[in-house]
């Protein structure tokens, strides 16, 4: 039986045929580090949040008209899109819906920032010292946790509020108040794990003082678990700083928020819906938006993600 030889230069030489590295185009290590990031949830959520992170920079100059301006003879002006000088409408006293809306956006933001900066600072601190140390300084602490964690937030927040009157600062301190319980227990139970580990005790066993152990070799250990709970931290901060400017106890009245928006609206549902449409469309985003991204965040830092994926 002759035995059949393919020939040289055939197509299934070239099938098989070796690729030089240098034939094949790897990305460059900034794209490969920015691919895990351009996902749905991240782009739509970033770039809503963009969007109204420029808003709030520039809400001087985005503005059509100043927020407080009262036109009463303008009240309850149906939005008319692009057909009149009122783009979202009036509410009942003549100020311009998306004037308010815009500078609104300002208000809401920066509550919500300050509060995670605050919270997540005080709650880390207090979070990992508990768990490095251990012992009496973990049961004090702890004690703690759970006695400000027994008392239900909305209404701790409403009763400083009734006390100190309203205000920016008191209504950053109210909403603070219980908001460093999660960073405190998440990175205490990650400081319990890590203080055990390989490169802390041989830091410890080098001398390195307490300080510096928590410093260097923690807490960058422990921040990305910090970055997740503060997105959404900062949705939730959002919704409570509008429920209560819903019920009159946020920043003062002549601040627009969102929240003292939907409190205006809310006897011209019937007859004005755009009072009351416009404010919630704007909270609802900016939530969906911040959660996208604190879900885009677990995706990519937490290990047990990666591992699913």
């Amino acid at each position: 039986m002759q035995q059949l030889i393919p020939e040289s230069g055939s197509a299934a030489d070239a099938a098989v045929a070796p690729v030089s590295p240098a034939a094949v185009r790897r990305p460059s290590p900034f794209k490969r580090a920015l691919r895990p990031w351009l996902t749905f949830k991240a782009v739509l959520g970033g770039s809503i949040l963009f969007a109204l992170l420029v808003c709030a920079i520039l809400a001087p100059w985005l503005a059509p008209y100043d927020p407080n301006k009262q036109n009463l003879m303008a009240a309850m002006i149906a939005p008319q899109y692009f057909s009149g000088p009122h783009f979202l409408g009036t509410d009942h006293v003549g100020r311009d819906l998306l004037a308010r809306l815009i500078y609104g956006a300002r208000i809401s933001l920066s509550i919500a920032a300050a509060v995670v900066v605050i919270s997540g600072a005080v709650g880390i601190a207090l979070g990992i010292i508990s768990g490095y140390f251990g012992g009496r300084v973990d049961f004090l602490i702890q004690k703690v946790v759970e006695m400000v964690w027994a008392f239900p937030p909305l209404l701790i927040a409403i009763a400083i509020l009734a006390f100190l009157g309203q205000g920016l600062g008191n209504l950053i301190l109210a909403l603070t108040l219980q908001r460093w319980i999660p960073y405190c227990r998440v990175v205490r139970a990650e400081a319990m794990t890590l203080k055990e580990r390989e490169f802390v005790v041989a830091a410890r066993s080098i001398g390195a003082s307490h300080l510096r152990i928590l410093g260097r070799h923690l807490l960058p250990n422990l921040i990305q678990s910090a970055l997740v709970i503060g997105t959404f931290a900062m949705a939730a901060a959002i919704i409570a700083e509008a429920a209560l400017s819903f019920l009159g106890l946020g920043v003062p009245p002549q601040i627009p928020t969102w929240g003292s928006m939907l409190a205006d609206g809310r006897a011209y549902v019937s007859t004005s819906w755009w009072m009351s449409l416009f404010p919630g469309l704007a909270i609802f985003a900016t939530v969906l938006a911040i959660n996208m991204l604190g879900d885009a965040l677990r995706d990519n830092l937490d290990p047990k993600m990666k591992r699913r994926r």
